[in-house]
């Protein structure tokens, strides 16, 4: 028995040994960063454009999410971060990626343990605009958003619903695309926009679901902080402080 062992032992090379180790242990760091550090994430669409780019016919970027920040901190106004549709409203559209063939499926849940295949679930990236407790509400006089009846600092909205004083307003019939709320946002929960205030489904898009349009902390997975792809957009993505203090 001892003999046919060392037999056995002889057959497999040393280097081959290593190699297998060396992906084994690959894997798992590649699964632990993914899953504890940051990882790689592509825009679909256009919804915080110009921010970040994902417009029909163009190449989408890929961020870096940042999931450290928030094992420590809560989002802040002004942050952009990735979160997981929290209601099945969020989902209307949404198809899975995976294909129908159960074989390829679970090879592709596979890859995505492993860090190797994206994660078959609806993720999203918006700006938090208003944290649990607070009221956000638009608009003001020049037509900005208001949280607890201050306007925000918003330099990153570049396209927006028309909002023209005495023609139309939220006082006006019809009344601006722009005008939504009072909504106060819950404990625990952010109210999320996107940057393309006229191209996003964000929580005004959801404000009759069960949470109200808002996100909760728990659902959200990171911070984005870096455009990676393509090269020409490489640089950190501005989390500015919105609101004044």
């Amino acid at each position: 028995m001892t003999k046919a062992h060392d037999i056995h032992r002889r057959r497999i090379p040393p280097w081959l040994r290593e190699i297998a180790v060396l992906v084994v242990v690959a894997l798992v760091l590649s699964v632990s960063l993914q899953t504890f550090v940051g990882r790689v994430y592509l825009i679909p669409s256009e919804s915080m454009e110009p921010t970040l780019h994902g417009c029909k016919g163009c190449t989408g970027d890929r961020i870096v999410v940042d999931k450290m920040t928030f094992r420590f901190d809560d989002p802040e106004p002004g942050d952009v971060v990735v979160f997981r549709a929290p209601t099945m409203s969020w989902n209307v559209g949404y198809t899975s990626a995976r294909p129908t063939n159960p074989i390829a499926r679970a090879l592709q849940d596979a890859g995505s343990w492993a860090g190797l295949v994206a994660p078959d679930e609806n993720d999203l990236v918006k700006r938090v605009i208003a944290i649990g407790g607070q009221t956000v509400q638009c608009c003001d006089a020049q037509g900005r958003v208001e949280v607890d009846g201050q306007p925000l600092d918003e330099p990153y909205v570049v396209m927006d619903f028309p909002f023209v004083e005495d023609t139309l307003t939220c006082e006006t019939a019809p009344r601006s695309g722009r005008c939504f709320g009072p909504v106060t946002v819950p404990s625990g929960n952010l109210w999320m926009m996107g940057d393309n205030r006229s191209g996003s489904a964000d929580s005004r898009s959801h404000s009759t679901d069960e949470l109200g349009g808002t996100v909760p902390v728990g659902d959200v997975i990171g911070k984005a902080r870096l455009i990676v792809l393509p090269p020409s957009r490489w640089g950190a993505i501005e989390s500015p402080p919105i609101q004044q203090h």
